[in-house]
């Protein structure tokens, strides 16, 4: 089902991945903002958001593993995820080039994320219709 007003969305994600509903919330309702024939333009994952990006999380078996949902819907739709730099070195989650410039064992940004400045953010928010935050 196609919405006839189609608009552009940018989600600010702060609430972490697990232990909270905030971010599967955002990620509900990016689905359903994508079926009704939306377009998704960023993720911008801010404060305990980061967590959204972190390739060690291991969730048990039984549970829903949100950082691979999030890599399969920004594949699918192709919008950007971004996580802030500072936040995201804050609570120890680093790209390579981070890694190897901390001197730092391994690099554990999932596939798909990008490390950004909150300037990414402000783009973001001026180029899209909407932006709604979780």
């Amino acid at each position: 089902m196609s919405n006839p007003i189609s608009l552009s969305y940018c989600l600010l994600i702060t609430g972490p991945a697990y232990g909270t509903q905030q971010a599967a919330s955002a990620y509900q309702f990016a689905k359903a903002l994508l079926a009704q024939g939306h377009r998704l333009k960023t993720l911008f994952f801010y404060r305990e958001g980061v967590s959204n990006a972190n390739l060690l999380a291991s969730p048990a078996t039984d549970e829903f593993n949100l950082v691979a949902a999030w890599q399969e819907l920004a594949e699918q739709s192709g919008c950007e995820m971004h996580i802030c730099v500072s936040a995201a070195l804050r609570r120890g989650i680093v790209d390579q080039e981070q890694a190897q410039s901390l001197s730092l064992p391994v690099a554990n940004l999932a596939k798909g994320f990008m490390m950004s400045g909150l300037g990414s953010l402000a783009e973001a928010m001026m180029t899209t219709d909407r932006t709604i935050q979780f």
